[in-house]
């Protein structure tokens, strides 16, 4: 070996030596396979799991699981200091304790600033496609094969699709659907009866409100499933009935969805016992436990929908509600550490969520956002009702200090430095948004200024949340998808296949590669 050819080998060793400094760490604690990856090819020769678990935070990111973290510590042990917001103590969330996390981009063949379709297709089949085209190509003429239906068709394992939000939306669709708009949902519902897929459970199908039921008299989706052999339940009795090896479909009931959208809850809004994602998983183990195995998605899809709204307070504690449900899958693991998978990840960012608001500086206030006792969806409501009584900015104020907490000058306390005292500037944006929120939605004419301060929101909902958003130190930059990379979590077997930075195809190229389908 000439001294050119041993200089570069030794440079070579030296960055393999840099670059592998993580992986060394983490295979002492837990060893595993020597891998090889690229970005056309992953090579793994190791054990492989029997069970996988998929869970998606939909619009979840660094700064949502942070902002989780930051405020989960302040609920358990309080501020150091709340007058300089100093929070010394984030208690993680259950999946932030795994041994290996990643860094993943999002980008589609359409935007830097991806929808769901897009995205999940990325992560179910680990191609590019268009914004809105759910595992089909730019065409929209060919379709791609999903992890799921790989998984079912070659090792026989039972496949669960879990969701907060429907059913049939972009990110659950994406992991058995293929169409070429999101918005296809008859199309959607039907693919899933004939799926064969054996757990689905959310909130209730957007195909009964599609234009095939409603004008064209189609058969309900649901009813379709049962002549399929699907069990489907839509009461909390019936889903806790459910056992091992039921073909099932578990639909939120009525009386626990969002009315509006027929989505599970928001956590904030959750009344008593009823059904969470970490139940709708916890049975979903229950169902598809098997000796050949399983694999099971499961989507927090409102910490998207409250990232579009710019609610902080639902986006986090839905965050947390994600977490205990990944927790059920901890436990599952706990009791297979050899034959289990576990990854958790977001499809996109939504809302451009930062911690650190220009009027607070270097402070955060997030005990504030605990005043929050709803949502913006349900807040919503009331100012409907605000708006058929012809009720008075006065009174409409105090259902704000008793649901948010925000306080009228002249009210004992600091506007300031975590003070929940509005500034006579915060109250004037309130009384503009208040005035706009009580002409009717389709008289409402809104200038460019107010279209980036409202988006399409209820204008004196959405200003009351950015308020006390930033009260606490928070802020948002957008009502849509940003183009930030997200995190990866895994633990179990093939873990270190999800380290380092890489892109959300090849989360599918990694999947593939550990389950050994084709």
């Amino acid at each position: 070996m000439n001294k050119t050819a041993k200089k570069i080998m030794g440079a070579m060793l030296a960055l393999s030596m840099i670059l592998g400094v993580g992986y060394t760490v983490n295979n002492q604690i837990n060893p595993q396979p020597v891998v090889a990856a690229t970005d056309s090819a992953v090579k793994y020769s190791g054990k492989t799991p029997k069970y996988v678990f998929m869970f998606i935070g939909d619009g979840m990111s660094f700064p949502q699981i942070q902002a989780a973290q930051y405020y989960k510590g302040v609920e358990e042990h309080g501020a150091i200091d709340a007058k300089k917001g100093n929070y010394p103590n984030p208690e993680k969330l259950s999946f932030m304790n795994f041994p290996v996390t990643g860094t993943v981009t999002t980008y589609d063949s359409t935007s830097l600033c991806p929808d769901s379709a897009s995205t999940a297709t990325a992560l179910s089949t680990g191609n590019k496609t268009l914004s809105s085209v759910i595992n089909m190509d730019e065409t929209k003429t060919k379709s791609y094969e999903t992890i799921t239906e790989k998984l079912k068709k070659q090792l026989g394992y039972k496949i669960g699709i879990v969701s907060s939000v429907n059913i049939d939306h972009a990110t659950p669709g994406a992991y058995y659907a293929h169409v070429p708009a999101r918005s296809e949902y008859y199309s959607m519902g039907l693919q899933l009866v004939d799926s064969n897929f054996d757990y689905f459970a959310g909130g209730k199908f957007l195909s009964d409100d599609s234009k095939e039921v409603k004008e064209q008299g189609k058969t309900k989706i649901g009813e379709l499933a049962k002549e399929k052999g699907y069990t489907v339940v839509n009461t909390k009795a019936d889903i806790e009935k459910l056992k091992k090896g039921d073909k099932a479909i578990a639909v939120c009931p009525d009386d626990q969805v969002e009315k509006e959208s027929g989505a599970i809850k928001y956590s904030l809004d959750r009344i008593g016992d009823e059904f969470t994602l970490a139940d709708y998983t916890k049975k979903g183990i229950e169902v598809l436990d098997n000796d050949k195995g399983f694999f099971m998605m499961v989507e927090g899809g409102k910490i998207d929908w409250a990232g579009h709204a710019n609610d902080a307070a639902s986006n986090i504690h839905d965050t947390e509600a994600f977490g205990d449900a990944v927790q059920e899958a901890i436990n599952f693991y706990n009791a297979h550490p050899d034959e289990t998978l576990i990854l958790v990840t977001g499809d996109h960012e939504t809302g451009g969520l930062t911690i650190g608001f220009a009027g607070t500086n270097y402070d955060t206030y997030l005990q504030n956002l605990s005043n929050q006792k709803v949502s913006y969806t349900q807040f919503d409501r009331s100012v409907a009702k605000f708006r058929e009584n012809k009720t008075s900015f006065d009174d409409a104020m105090k259902s704000v200090e008793a649901n948010f907490g925000l306080k009228r000058a002249g009210s004992t306390g600091e506007s300031t430095k975590g003070g929940m005292i509005l500034t006579s500037s915060e109250e004037a944006k309130i009384k503009a948004a208040y005035e706009k929120s009580m002409v009717p939605k389709d008289s409402r004419k809104l200038n460019e200024d107010e279209n980036v301060m409202y988006g399409t929101y209820e204008p004196f909902s959405v200003t009351l949340t950015h308020i006390l958003n930033n009260k606490s130190g928070i802020s948002f930059s957008s009502y849509s998808h940003t183009g930030i990379p997200v995190a990866m979590m895994a633990k179990g077997q093939g873990q270190d296949l999800f380290a380092g930075y890489y892109d959300n195809t090849n989360v599918f190229d990694k999947i593939k590669s550990i389950t050994k389908v084709k």
